[in-house]
C-alpha cells in the first residue's frame, strides 16, 4: 500500500458513492415519464427532495480529489472529455433547477417536469458516454492529450451511455419501491422488473465488448491464471441478479435496492480490474499521474478529517428522512 494507491482508493469510493447516491435520484427522472399522475410524481419528487443536493457532494469530492491528487490525469482527461462532461453538467443544472421550480408551476402541463426528465436523462447519458470514452482509451503523447475533439464519440461510448440510463432507471425504480406504498409501489415493482432485464442485458454486452477494446483488458479477463481471480465477479453478478429477481417477486422493500447497488458495485469492480494500474488508460499509471508524496500526505490529513464528517451527515440525513413517503408529504 502506497500513498498514491490509497488516494486512488479514496477517489474510487467518492466516485462510486456519487454513482449510487445521485444515480437513484437521476433514475427517478428517467422513470418519471412512466408516472402519469401528478400525485405520483409529487411523491417521487418528495422521496429525494431532502437529500438530492447532498448526494452531489461526492461528485465535487471526486473532481476536486482528482485535481489535487492526480493533476496529470486531470489535465489529460478534461481536454479529452470536455464535451460530454460539459453536457453532463448542463443536465445536472437543469435537473436541479427543475427540482425547485416545478413546485411553483401549477399548470396541468408542467414544463419543469419535462425539464426534470430531460436533465436527468441527459446527465446520465453523458456520464455513460464519458465512462465509455475513458474505457476505450485516451491518446496521450509527452504527457498531454493529443486526440481530436470527437474522439469520445464512438459506438461503444454511445452504448455505455444508453446502458447507464437503463441502470439508473433500475436504481430509481427500486428506490421508489423502497419509499412508497400502495399502487405506486406496485407500479415501481413492475418498472423495476423491466429495467432489471434491460440492465442485465446491458451489463452482459458491455462486459463482453470491453475486453476487445484493449489487449490488456482481454488478457486480464480471459487469460490464465488471471481467469481464476476474476471469475468470482460474474458469479457474484449472477447471484445478485437471482437475489434481485426473487426480492422483486416477494415485494420486498429494501432488498431490491441493495441488490441493485451490489450489481453496480460489481460492475465498478470489473471496471477497476480492467484498467488497473492505469488512471488514464492505456498509458498513464496511478504513480505516474500522482502529485508529490508530500502534497499527498498533506491532503490526506484534510480528507481523513472531513470524509468521516461527510459520511456522518449523509447517514444522519437518510436516517432522519427514513420511512415511506405518502401523498401530501412536503419537504420543498
Amino acid at each position: 500500500m502506497t500513498i498514491e494507491l490509497l488516494w486512488a482508493i479514496i477517489l474510487s469510493i467518492a466516485i462510486f458513492a456519487y454513482v449510487v447516491l445521485d444515480g437513484f435520484d437521476l433514475g427517478l427522472g428517467i422513470i418519471y415519464p412512466f408516472l402519469k399522475q401528478k400525485a405520483d410524481r409529487d411523491v417521487a419528487m418528495n422521496s429525494v427532495a431532502p437529500i438530492w443536493d447532498g448526494n452531489e457532494t461526492w461528485l465535487i469530492l471526486g473532481g476536486g480529489g482528482l485535481f489535487a491528487a492526480f493533476p496529470l490525469a486531470y489535465s489529460i482527461i478534461l481536454p479529452a472529455l470536455y464535451a460530454p462532461l460539459t453536457a453532463m453538467l448542463i443536465g445536472l443544472i437543469l435537473r436541479g433547477v427543475a427540482f425547485e421550480f416545478r413546485w411553483k408551476n401549477h399548470a396541468e402541463n408542467n414544463i419543469w417536469d419535462k425539464a426534470f426528465i430531460f436533465g436527468s436523462i441527459m446527465a446520465t447519458f453523458m456520464q455513460g458516454v464519458t465512462l465509455g470514452a475513458f474505457l476505450q482509451g485516451i491518446h496521450v503523447m509527452d504527457r498531454s492529450y493529443v486526440g481530436g475533439w470527437w474522439d469520445w464519440l464512438t459506438p461503444f461510448s454511445i452504448f455505455v451511455g444508453f446502458s447507464l440510463v437503463i441502470g439508473y432507471g433500475l436504481l430509481g425504480s427500486t428506490w421508489l419501491n423502497l419509499k412508497t406504498e400502495g399502487e405506486l409501489k406496485i407500479r415501481s415493482i413492475k418498472l423495476s422488473r423491466r429495467f432489471f432485464v434491460l440492465t442485465l442485458i446491458a451489463i452482459g454486452l458491455v462486459s463482453l465488448w470491453t475486453p476487445f477494446l484493449n489487449h490488456e483488458y482481454f488478457d486480464k479477463w480471459f487469460s490464465w491464471p488471471y481467469l481464476i481471480y476474476v471469475l468470482p465477479v460474474p458469479l457474484l453478478v449472477a447471484s445478485c441478479s437471482l437475489g434481485l429477481y426473487r426480492s422483486l417477486n416477494r415485494g420486498d422493500d429494501l432488498k431490491p435496492f441493495l441488490y441493485t447497488i451490489a450489481l453496480f458495485l460489481l460492475s465498478f469492480i470489473g471496471l477497476i480490474i480492467s484498467i488497473f494500474p492505469d488512471i488514464v488508460p492505456p498509458s498513464i499509471t496511478i504513480w505516474e499521474a500522482a502529485s508529490p508524496q508530500k502534497s499527498l500526505n498533506f491532503l490526506l490529513v484534510g480528507v481523513l478529517i472531513f470524509l468521516p464528517v461527510i459520511f456522518l451527515y449523509t447517514g444522519y440525513t437518510y436516517w432522519i428522512f427514513r420511512g415511506k413517503v405518502k401523498e401530501g408529504d412536503h419537504y420543498h
